[in-house]
C-alpha cells in the first residue's frame, strides 16, 4: 500500500452522499472553483500524507457506515491509492461514491493517457461529476452544490462510452 495526501477525513456523514458516510478529504485540487467550500484543499502542498493501510484500517473499525465518499481537493489527482482503497471498501461489503470537478466526458476522453483513472471509475458506485459554479449553485440538490454536477453510474458510463445518470 502507498501514501495519500489528504486534507482529512469525517469517519460519520449523512451530507456526503447517501447513508452514513467515511469520507475523505483529499489534498490538492487543479479546479478552483469559486464558492469551494473546501478551498484549503486545493493545495497540493498542504494538508498530510498518510498511509492508505491506516485509512482502510479506519474504515474498517467504523462499523455504522454504510460506504465511503472521496471527496477534494480533486479524487483523481490521486486515482491509484484512492481505486486500491475503493476495492478493499467494496470487500468490506460496503460502496464507494466519488466526486470529481473533471466531467465524465473529460475522463473518459482521457483514459489513455491516466490509466488509473479507469481503475477508479471501475471501482466507484457512484460519481459526481463537474466543477462548482457559483452561479449554478443551489441548496436543494441532493448530494451536489451547483445544477451543472451529475450523479452518474461510472461502469455504465465505461461500458457505453459516454455518461450515464444514476439513480440514487
Amino acid at each position: 500500500m502507498g501514501k495519500l495526501k489528504l486534507s482529512g477525513v469525517i469517519r460519520e456523514s449523512i451530507v456526503d452522499g447517501p447513508g452514513i458516510r467515511f469520507v475523505i478529504f483529499t489534498q490538492g485540487c487543479p479546479h478552483h472553483c469559486k464558492g469551494c467550500h473546501n478551498p484549503d484543499t486545493h493545495d497540493p502542498n498542504g494538508g498530510y500524507e498518510t498511509d492508505s493501510e491506516k485509512i482502510i484500517d479506519a474504515i474498517k473499525n467504523t462499523p455504522i457506515i454504510s460506504g465511503v465518499t472521496f471527496s477534494g481537493g480533486e479524487p483523481f489527482e490521486q486515482a491509484d491509492e484512492l481505486s486500491i482503497i475503493a476495492e478493499k471498501v467494496h470487500e468490506f461489503g460496503l460502496n464507494v461514491l466519488t466526486y470529481t470537478g473533471y466531467t465524465m466526458e473529460y475522463i473518459l476522453s482521457r483514459l489513455n493517457k491516466n490509466p488509473d483513472w479507469e481503475a477508479l471509475l471501475r471501482n466507484s458506485d457512484i460519481l459526481i461529476d463537474g466543477p462548482f459554479i457559483l452561479k449554478k449553485r443551489s441548496l436543494e440538490l441532493r448530494f451536489r452544490g451547483s445544477t451543472n454536477q451529475r450523479i452518474l453510474s461510472p461502469i455504465e458510463s465505461l461500458k457505453s462510452g459516454c455518461a450515464v445518470k444514476k439513480e440514487l
